[in-house]
C-alpha cells in the first residue's frame, strides 16, 4: 500500500491543523515542513558515492512556495 506525506510549508502553519484533522490516517501523513535551507550545494558525487541517484527525486520547494502544501509519495 502507497504511503503519503502532505507536507505544510512553514510560511502556512494556520493549515497544518486543518489538514491533519481532515486527511491524516494510515496512508496519509501531515506533517510540517522543518527544513531551514538546503543540507548542502549540489556540487558533482565523488567518484566512491554509493548511491546511484539522488534520494529526493522531486524537489518540492517550489511547490511549497507557490502554495503552501504539498503532496508527496513516500517509498
Amino acid at each position: 500500500m502507497a504511503h503519503f506525506y502532505l507536507i505544510v510549508s512553514q510560511q502556512e502553519p494556520n493549515r497544518y491543523p486543518y489538514f491533519k484533522h481532515v486527511y491524516a490516517n494510515e496512508t496519509m501523513e501531515v506533517i510540517l515542513d522543518r527544513r531551514l535551507a538546503e543540507r548542502r550545494e549540489r556540487q558533482a558525487r565523488p567518484a566512491s558515492e554509493r548511491r546511484r541517484t539522488d534520494r529526493r527525486s522531486r524537489n518540492v520547494s517550489d511547490a511549497l512556495k507557490q502554495y503552501g502544501w504539498v503532496l508527496a509519495r513516500g517509498r
